[in-house]
């Protein structure tokens, strides 16, 4: 994308199943499930955002992520930001930098009766076959 140029933009408001190209950078506030394939450009997934899918692109930008449930690194994966959630799960050869907070832990004797988790984030790398899962609180 040129120099100047403003991101594609799914808004708060868009629902979108299915797939998603294009040949420009986008920024998603809204909700994707399905495909996103971006292969030359940059994904931004916004912080009210809600992504449920494979993810193709030249980059995958994802700021800091707060979730009450889990958050996964999967292998390959490069993450830069804070992590706030109940729970993390980091593959072998993920990357991250940043802080992590970890809350609402659960005792061993307490686990199985445990409530699902509210939201879950997956940050899988961008060419990764296993659907990536993104959302807000």
């Amino acid at each position: 994308m040129a120099t100047g140029e403003a991101a594609a933009v799914i808004g708060k408001s868009v629902q979108i199943r299915g797939e998603v190209k294009g040949n420009e950078d986008l920024l998603v506030e809204g909700l994707v499930e399905g495909t996103i394939s971006l292969t030359e450009s940059r994904l931004t997934i916004g912080v009210h955002a809600h992504v449920q899918a494979n993810l193709v692109a030249r980059d995958v930008l994802v700021g800091d992520i707060q979730a009450s449930g889990r958050v996964e690194l999967r292998a390959g994966c490069m993450m830069t930001g804070d992590i706030r959630a109940g729970r993390l799960s980091v593959e072998e050869n993920a990357v991250f930098s940043g802080k992590v907070e970890l809350s609402g832990a659960l005792s061993s004797a307490g686990a199985g009766d445990a409530e699902p988790a509210k939201a879950e984030r997956t940050i899988a790398a961008p060419a990764a076959t296993a659907p990536a899962l993104f959302g807000a609180n």
